[in-house]
């Protein structure tokens, strides 16, 4: 059990490594060519932040695990607004400025209406709940529309270019600066390895901690892999928020929990079908209710979410994993 904690440990370090090392070496590549570090601060890194998320639930889905790769998304999107969110805005109130949450959050609530209804097939159709592939192509399709949507924005309207959200995405972009092609092809070779390294890592120690705890693999997926894989998201907003730059805080959760979604359950169910645990519509249900609860949050109290709503999501989230942890049952090995 132990051995099997420090694999999952390991991991998940890989796969936040693997990430890291994987965006630096497109992003430099990318501008190498000569693409506008705004185009590769929207793209490249903000898909870096999901890199973690797709790794493992690309292997947990070829594998057979769709509970693993079932309970790391919800479980990663309830962690991002319960726990990140909230911490951050006991931390400090958080301030909303960016006209990117104005347009990104409605699309993470249409994202978040879409799982959740595609995830009701026992009620709607009476039939088997999973996210089968015509699930994950429309997933897919609603991505490539927020891609597109969010991309011809920016450059239609040079107005965007002020927003902080569109300048830290910059100054992220303009960190790569080296033009050394080999050395950008070999960091993003060794972040992809790392990323597949770490994501087999993970999956195989989420399923014996399971059977060690005799659990189902969902909660593994829905508490320690799913927090594990929210750590860059956590330790970002923290540090955002300490310096002041609170609508990077907020932006990145709403676009890790849009790119989750659309992306990475889209390209996951599209591979293999992602079958709903039997208790799965109460964490859906988790999901959309803390994702609904953020739009007044954010647009009361003079468009801040003050420091009582913080501690109301982190409620949340801290009551939600105490239930499903009682309720799902560690029993320990015999």
């Amino acid at each position: 059990m132990l051995i099997d904690l420090l694999l999952l440990s390991l991991g998940i370090a890989l796969l936040l490594g693997g990430g890291e090392f994987m965006v630096r070496g497109a992003a430099a590549l990318a501008k190498t060519v000569g693409v506008s570090p705004l185009i590769i601060g929207l793209t490249v890194v903000a898909f870096g932040t999901s890199a973690p998320e797709l790794a493992i639930n690309m292997i947990a889905a070829l594998n057979g695990n769709g509970d693993i790769s079932f309970g790391n998304i919800i479980g990663s999107n309830i962690a991002n607004i319960g726990l990140i969110i909230g911490i951050t805005a006991l931390v400090k109130p958080l301030e909303i400025h960016s006209s990117v949450i104005s347009r990104e959050l409605p699309m993470m609530l249409l994202a978040t209406a879409a799982a959740v209804i595609m995830g009701l097939d026992h009620l709607l159709l009476g039939t088997v709940s999973f996210y089968d592939r015509a699930d994950g192509l429309l997933l897919l399709l609603l991505f490539c529309i927020f891609i597109h949507y969010t991309v011809s924005e920016v450059l239609r309207q040079r107005r965007f270019r002020a927003d902080a959200l569109f300048k830290e995405a910059e100054d992220l972009a303009q960190e790569d600066g080296s033009d050394k092609i080999g050395r950008n092809i070999f960091f993003t070779i060794i972040g992809m390895a790392a990323l597949v390294g770490g994501g087999r890592l993970t999956v195989d120690a989420a399923v014996s901690l399971a059977t060690a705890f005799q659990v189902p693999k969902v909660l593994i997926g829905l508490t320690l892999v799913a927090l594990g894989t929210s750590l860059p998201e956590l330790v970002t907003s923290i540090v955002a928020t300490y310096r002041g730059q609170t609508d990077i805080a907020i932006g990145n959760v709403v676009g890790s929990n849009i790119f989750n979604l659309l992306f990475v359950m889209g390209l996951s169910s599209t591979t293999r079908a992602i079958p709903i645990p039997p208790k799965g519509a109460f964490d859906l249900a988790v999901m959309a209710s803390l994702s609904f609860l953020l739009l007044p949050f954010t647009i009361t109290h003079r468009k801040r979410i003050v420091r009582w709503e913080g501690a109301v999501l982190l409620a949340i989230y801290l009551a939600y994993t105490a239930w499903i942890t009682f309720s799902m049952g560690f029993r320990g090995s015999p």
